[in-house]
Protein backbone atom coordinates (compact mmCIF):
# COMPACT_ATOMS: atom_id res chain seq x y z
CA UNK A 1 0.00 0.00 0.00
CA UNK A 2 1.27 3.41 -0.44
CA UNK A 3 0.51 6.79 0.20
CA UNK A 4 -0.25 9.92 -1.43
CA UNK A 5 2.88 12.85 -1.71
CA UNK A 6 0.93 16.43 -1.01
CA UNK A 7 2.15 19.49 -3.26
CA UNK A 8 3.84 20.82 -0.37
CA UNK A 9 6.10 17.91 0.77
CA UNK A 10 7.76 18.61 -2.89
CA UNK A 11 8.62 22.12 -2.49
CA UNK A 12 12.02 22.90 -1.63
CA UNK A 13 11.49 25.51 0.97
CA UNK A 14 9.13 22.10 3.13
CA UNK A 15 12.36 20.11 2.66
CA UNK A 16 14.31 22.78 4.16
CA UNK A 17 12.32 23.62 6.92
CA UNK A 18 11.83 20.28 7.89
CA UNK A 19 15.73 19.17 7.71
CA UNK A 20 16.00 22.68 9.81
CA UNK A 21 13.43 22.23 12.32
CA UNK A 22 15.51 18.77 13.13
CA UNK A 23 18.92 20.48 13.49
CA UNK A 24 17.24 23.18 16.10
CA UNK A 25 15.31 19.98 18.53
CA UNK A 26 18.88 18.13 18.19
CA UNK A 27 20.58 21.69 19.54
CA UNK A 28 18.54 22.67 22.11
CA UNK A 29 18.74 18.93 23.26
CA UNK A 30 22.25 20.72 24.51
CA UNK A 31 20.68 23.63 26.37
CA UNK A 32 20.75 23.66 30.02
CA UNK A 33 17.38 21.76 31.69
CA UNK A 34 16.43 25.29 33.55
CA UNK A 35 15.23 26.49 30.23
CA UNK A 36 12.98 23.35 28.77
CA UNK A 37 10.05 25.67 29.15
CA UNK A 38 11.32 28.61 28.46
CA UNK A 39 14.03 29.26 25.36
CA UNK A 40 13.92 25.27 24.21
CA UNK A 41 10.04 25.36 24.03
CA UNK A 42 10.01 28.64 22.39
CA UNK A 43 12.87 27.95 19.42
CA UNK A 44 11.30 24.20 18.84
CA UNK A 45 7.76 25.28 18.68
CA UNK A 46 9.39 28.55 15.98
CA UNK A 47 11.14 26.55 13.96
CA UNK A 48 8.24 23.55 14.04
CA UNK A 49 5.88 25.98 12.57
CA UNK A 50 7.84 27.11 9.63
CA UNK A 51 6.92 23.92 7.99
CA UNK A 52 3.64 23.44 9.55
CA UNK A 53 2.19 26.93 8.21
CA UNK A 54 3.57 25.74 4.59
CA UNK A 55 1.69 22.62 4.81
CA UNK A 56 -1.62 24.30 6.65
CA UNK A 57 -1.64 26.75 3.83
CA UNK A 58 -1.33 24.08 0.95
CA UNK A 59 -5.03 23.08 1.69
CA UNK A 60 -6.51 26.82 0.96
CA UNK A 61 -8.25 27.24 -2.02
CA UNK A 62 -6.92 30.96 -3.10
CA UNK A 63 -3.58 31.82 -3.68
CA UNK A 64 -3.91 35.11 -0.94
CA UNK A 65 -5.16 32.19 1.75
CA UNK A 66 -2.04 30.45 0.71
CA UNK A 67 0.44 33.75 0.57
CA UNK A 68 -1.03 34.26 3.64
CA UNK A 69 0.36 31.18 5.69
CA UNK A 70 3.29 31.33 3.90
CA UNK A 71 3.88 34.72 5.74
CA UNK A 72 3.58 33.58 9.12
CA UNK A 73 5.86 31.17 8.26
CA UNK A 74 8.54 33.59 7.49
CA UNK A 75 7.37 35.39 10.25
CA UNK A 76 7.92 32.86 12.57
CA UNK A 77 11.07 32.04 10.63
CA UNK A 78 12.07 35.54 11.88
CA UNK A 79 11.28 34.80 15.53
CA UNK A 80 13.51 31.55 15.28
CA UNK A 81 16.01 34.58 14.53
CA UNK A 82 15.49 35.79 17.95
CA UNK A 83 15.37 32.55 19.59
CA UNK A 84 18.70 31.76 18.36
CA UNK A 85 19.96 35.25 19.10
CA UNK A 86 19.03 34.90 23.00
CA UNK A 87 20.99 31.17 22.56
CA UNK A 88 24.23 32.94 21.03
CA UNK A 89 23.73 35.52 23.77
CA UNK A 90 23.37 33.01 26.76
CA UNK A 91 26.61 31.14 25.43
CA UNK A 92 24.22 28.06 24.58
CA UNK A 93 25.59 27.75 21.53
CA UNK A 94 28.84 28.65 20.12
CA UNK A 95 29.36 31.48 16.86
CA UNK A 96 29.96 28.95 14.89
CA UNK A 97 27.15 26.59 15.25
CA UNK A 98 25.13 29.70 15.32
CA UNK A 99 26.67 31.23 11.73
CA UNK A 100 25.65 27.61 10.25
CA UNK A 101 22.28 27.63 11.68
CA UNK A 102 21.75 31.14 10.24
CA UNK A 103 23.09 30.52 6.91
CA UNK A 104 20.31 27.81 6.64
CA UNK A 105 17.39 29.90 8.18
CA UNK A 106 18.47 32.82 5.32
CA UNK A 107 18.19 30.43 2.48
CA UNK A 108 15.25 29.20 3.75
CA UNK A 109 13.88 32.82 4.28
CA UNK A 110 14.87 33.42 0.58
CA UNK A 111 12.97 30.65 -0.70
CA UNK A 112 9.99 31.61 1.46
CA UNK A 113 9.79 35.31 0.43
CA UNK A 114 10.34 33.75 -3.26
CA UNK A 115 6.89 31.53 -3.01
CA UNK A 116 4.93 34.66 -1.65
CA UNK A 117 5.68 36.27 -4.35
CA UNK A 118 4.45 33.54 -6.53
CA UNK A 119 1.35 33.09 -4.34
CA UNK A 120 0.53 36.76 -4.42
CA UNK A 121 1.05 37.68 -8.49
CA UNK A 122 -0.47 33.64 -9.54
CA UNK A 123 -3.45 35.18 -11.07
CA UNK A 124 -5.04 31.35 -11.80
CA UNK A 125 -6.28 30.13 -8.46
CA UNK A 126 -7.82 27.50 -7.34
CA UNK A 127 -11.40 28.74 -6.89
CA UNK A 128 -11.30 29.62 -10.48
CA UNK A 129 -10.37 26.12 -11.87
CA UNK A 130 -13.20 24.46 -9.45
Amino acid sequence: MSYHIYSFEKLEVYQLARKFKIDIKLMSQLFPKEERFDLISQINRASASISANLAEGSGRSSNFDQAHFTNMSYSTALETIDHLNTALDMKYINEEKYTELRIKLDAILNKLNSLYKYQINNKETLKKKV
